[in-house]
């Protein structure tokens, strides 16, 4: 049988039963399990709805250090056809949470045993991926009472080769909102379409406008983007859809370019309620602030890195992906890095494999690193 190091069995396990965001009870429960098994007196564990904060007292504490790890999974069906697969139909793994959990605990069990100066709190967050669980978790009374001095946490990149780090300061990742439009017509006879308002006709007309919005309405050296992933309307073929419902994203370098595509939105929502004689209702859902990386702690790692993994270091350019971890750092001063995994399907994709061994890699950087601060 196959033997693999701890951490890498504890994602295998984790890899098992993904949960949707505010549903991750077995997760909370695993997680909960293996800190039973650490010094009492060194750990401190409070629960806060799905998710854990996990203080590691230091030997004579000045400040408090945080690291962020999201617990949630994704609503894709697994196709990976791995030994550990997904338990949860319907439930993946599939932006790495796993890997971001078992590192956090190989990093919080090398401080347990052999602790910093300083306190370290582990914070294992529930609905990254949505409803979004940093903001609420960062106004909670918890974390009004243990507020980190400095917060880190990292995100696996499958593009990346295997122990590499990719970071930048300032932006990294950007501001992001869902998008979700609800038309409401008139239904009828497909046979008598001078009788109904067609909401098939109208949502196709409305995503054409809305592809003009970024060519023609947003700075060309700025960057955004609108997609519309889903279109759902209609009931059979001939009956002339009376409802229909377009869901989608929007992504952001700047505040002030999400300002204008959201006023540009309404503007052609309107425009298609005047001319198809329609109801339309908006909703931005879910809407996390960019990841903004604090210039000085994160020119500490970068120096860090080029003195001891000088080979592993990658100075990236910033992403149009969205992470709510944006919402801590826009409070506290800190940074995330890309953690390369090498693998050949990206986020988010039910064959995603990141290569294990990207799990002692990060213990044993974070380990040191931490060492540094």
């Amino acid at each position: 049988m196959e033997e693999v190091n701890r951490f890498v069995q504890i994602r295998r396990d984790l890899h098992k039963i993904p949960e949707l965001g505010y549903q991750e009870f077995k997760t909370q429960a695993f997680l909960l399990n293996y800190l039973s098994g650490l010094s009492k007196e060194r750990v401190e564990i409070r629960k806060w709805k799905t998710g854990l904060f996990v203080k590691v007292h230091g030997t004579a504490p000045e400040k408090l250090i945080g690291w962020r790890a999201d617990i949630d999974g994704l609503p894709i069906e697994e196709q990976t056809g791995l030994p550990f697969k997904s338990e949860h139909p319907g439930q993946m793994h599939a932006c790495g949470h796993d890997v971001h959990m078992s590192i956090a605990l190989g990093v919080l069990t090398a401080f347990v045993k052999k602790p910093l100066k300083d306190d370290l709190l582990f914070i294992f967050q529930p609905a990254e991926e949505g409803p979004g669980g940093a903001a609420p978790m960062l106004e909670s009374e918890m974390m009004k009472e243990w507020r980190p001095d400095i917060i880190f946490a990292l995100h696996i990149a499958p593009e990346y080769p295997l122990g590499t780090i990719a970071v930048k300061e300032g932006l990294l990742f950007a501001n992001t909102s869902e998008l979700f439009i609800d038309l409401k017509g008139k239904g009828g006879h497909a046979a008598y379409p001078h009788h109904t308002k067609d909401m098939v006709v109208a949502s196709a007309y409305l995503v054409t406008q809305l592809q003009s919005i970024v060519s023609r309405n947003v700075d060309p050296l700025d960057s955004a983007v609108i997609t519309v992933g889903k279109i759902t309307g209609g009931t059979v073929q001939n009956i002339i859809a009376e409802n229909a419902r377009l869901e989608g994203t929007i992504r952001t370098l700047s505040a002030e370019a999400m300002s204008t595509v959201k006023k540009r939105i309404e503007a052609c929502v309107k425009g298609i309620e005047a001319a198809f004689e329609c109801e339309a209702d908006i909703d931005y859902g879910s809407m996390y602030h960019q990841v903004y990386n604090d210039p000085e702690r994160t020119a500490h790692f970068i120096e860090y890195l080029e003195k001891n993994q000088k080979e592993s270091l990658i100075i990236c350019k910033e992403a149009m992906t969205g992470e709510d971890f944006g919402y801590m750092l826009k409070e506290i001063p800190g940074f995330m890095f890309w953690l390369g995994v090498q693998s050949p399907f990206g986020l988010h994709h039910a064959k995603l494999q990141p290569d294990e061994k990207a799990i002692e890699f990060a213990i044993s950087v974070l380990t040191d690193y931490f060492q540094t601060l």
